[in-house]
This record gives structure tokens, sequence and C-alpha cells, in this order.
């Protein structure tokens, strides 16, 4: 099973595609409304092993304290205000799905960063441990800002009711992070860190990558008849979101390029543009009744363009931020085990690497 779980993970950029097809086939020809239940236990499932695996106590090594706020106020004020603005300038149609996709894209906007952030900068040879430090701190800004940026840019578009907005995330973040921290705690306690570490941490993101599959396929199965009755619909969606991760990924690089070294700009670009994908969905699906299922539907082909886009752009990263610096030879001596700090939700760089 965790074969089988570890290859939809590592796969993620053709499984999700896939079943949002099958989602597609099986909410045109079946009646996908029972569904809609397992939406809280499946985007527990997506949510949950995220938080496992974070490691909290690496928010207090290092000092990069210009690195972590830069990337905040990307994320917190010009990244929204971009998604804002481009949401108005391709999604500004009469039809009213128009503006719930914007709704979408907004959502997008406020909610960094995932876990993939970890991932990906670990695999372009950027700082890890500042990676997670942006994890932890946009999960925890992210999560309380988004109901009040919600209500304030997009109140004209939707009925935004803050209180069922924070409870969602209650739900869907402080609850899975505050199981996730205590099982973590039970499993070093019971098995010893190292063990942990490397072999029981790693078995938990598959079961994530899971849960992002099948909730797509939910999301899919519930518009399906109405999206093979509107294909247009698909090619509308991808134009601002192809638009929103352009633009993002062109001003991190220059402004990671300008300001900082190499892997603290490379961790800052990945730290922006992977966003929260697994909260903003579940936050559609559930927060805002018959209409999360339109908005889940831009969020779901997010999840393509955002996964394909990491991919290529660590093909270039050595063009964008040069080669990496030769690492420096440890001392002969020392044969002890690495910091648990600085592992960082190692499963998680490991069984990302081939998204």
């Amino acid at each position: 099973m965790i074969k089988a779980l570890t290859f939809i993970q590592k796969n993620l950029v053709w499984t999700i595609p896939v079943a949002m097809g099958f989602g597609l086939i099986f909410g045109y020809l079946f009646d996908a409304g029972f569904l809609k239940q397992f939406i809280i236990p499946v985007t527990f499932v997506m949510v949950y092993p995220m938080m496992v695996t974070l490691n909290v106590k690496t928010i207090f090594k290092g000092r990069d304290l210009k690195l972590q706020t830069a990337t905040q106020v990307i994320n917190f004020i010009l990244i929204p205000l971009l998604a804002f603005f481009i949401g108005k300038l391709f999604l500004s149609g009469q039809d009213p799905k128009y503006g719930l996709w914007a709704v979408g894209l907004f959502l997008i906007g406020v909610l960094p960063t995932s876990g993939m952030t970890i991932s990906w900068t670990g695999f372009a040879k950027g700082s890890k441990e500042a990676a997670i430090k942006m994890v932890v701190f946009g999960l925890v800004i992210g999560s309380l800002a988004a109901p009040v940026y919600t209500k304030v840019f997009m109140g004209a578009t939707i009925d935004v009711d803050m209180l069922h907005m924070f409870k969602q995330i209650a739900i869907f973040v402080f609850f899975p992070l505050v199981v996730g921290l205590l099982t973590q705690t039970y499993g070093v306690k019971k098995y010893g860190a190292q063990k942990w570490n490397d072999r029981v941490k790693p078995k938990f993101p598959p079961f994530s990558a899971l849960g992002v599959v099948l909730i797509a396929f939910v999301a899919m199965s519930l518009k399906a008849r109405h999206i093979i009755a509107n294909p247009g619909d698909i090619l509308i969606i991808l134009l601002p979101l192809v638009v929103f991760y352009l633009v993002s990924y062109v001003f991190l690089t220059v402004a990671g390029r300008f300001l900082f070294q190499r892997e603290d700009a490379i961790a800052m670009v990945f730290g922006v543009v992977m966003r929260d994908l697994s909260i903003a969905l579940a936050i559609a699906m559930t927060a805002f009744g018959k209409e999360g299922l339109t908005i889940a539907l831009l969020i779901s082909l997010a999840y393509i363009i955002q996964i394909q886009s990491a991919a290529w752009y660590v093909k270039f990263i050595h063009v964008m931020f040069g080669p990496p610096k030769p690492a420096k030879p440890e001392p002969a001596a020392r044969e002890e085990a690495p910091d648990e700090a600085l592992e960082i939700s190692g499963s998680m760089v490991i069984m990302n690497l081939k998204e």
C-alpha cells in the first residue's frame, strides 16, 4: 500500500489529472451527490500528514529575519493583490461563475505556503531551514488572515461568513496541526528520534498525496455535468492561473537575484510560489456551500499548473541563480547524526523529488 501511495505522490503531475478525468466520467454517468459526505474526512487525510512532518522547532534556529520578513510581505501583500487584479482582469464576466473563480484564485493568493515548499527547495539545493520557517509562518498567518482578506476583497462577489471560515480553518488547519504535533511527540518517545525520522515519518506524506487525488476526484465528480456542458470553462480558468504563476516566478526570480544569496533566494521563490492548495481547496469545499464546488474547480486545476511549473523551474535553476556552492567537507571526527532541526521534514523532501 505504501508503495502505491508513494507512486501517487511522486507522480502528482499525472495522477491528479487522471483522478480529475475519472471524476469527470463518474460524475457524468452517476449521481455523485453522495460524495459530499466524504469531503471532511478526505480533507483531514490530505492535511494531517503534512502537520505530522512539520518540524516547528526549526523556526527558532538561524538568523534570517530579512529573508523571512521579505517573504511574508510578498506573501500577504503583493501576492493577494496580484491574485485580486488578475481575477478582475480575466474573470469579470457577467456570469456569476466568473466571480466564484475569482474567489478561488484569491484564496490561492492568500494561503501560503505548502509542504511542497520544503521539497522543491531541497531539490533545487536551496535553504531548507529557511523554507520550513516560511511554511510555519505562512500557515499560521495565512489561516488567520484568509477570512479577513476574503471578506474585504471578495465580499462584494460572494457572501463571506468570516466566523464560519474561521471555524473551517480551525477544523482543517489548527486541529490537524495539534494532532500532528502530538503524533510527533508520541512517535519520537516511542521509536526514538532517529527511527522516527528515518523509518516512521516518511510513511505519512504519501497519505497526503492520496487525499489530494481523492479530493480532486470528488470536486470534479460533483461538477462533471456542468463541465461537460460547458467545456470552454477549463480554458477560461487556465489562462489566469498561468498568468498568476508566470508573473510570480518572474518577479521572485528578479527580487531573489538582487536581494539574497542563491540558497535564500531559492527558498523565497518556492516559499511564495508553492501556494497551500490543500487548505484552499478544503475551505472552498466547506465554507461556501453549493458555490464552493465552482470555486474548487479552479483550485483543483491549479495543482496541475503549480506542480508542473515547479518541475520546469528546477530544471533551469542554474540559469536563474547559478550553480550551488560546493559543500564544505565535514571534520573527520564528527560522526554523530545531523541535528534534527536540519532534517526539516526530510520525508517530504525525499518523497516529493520526482513530483
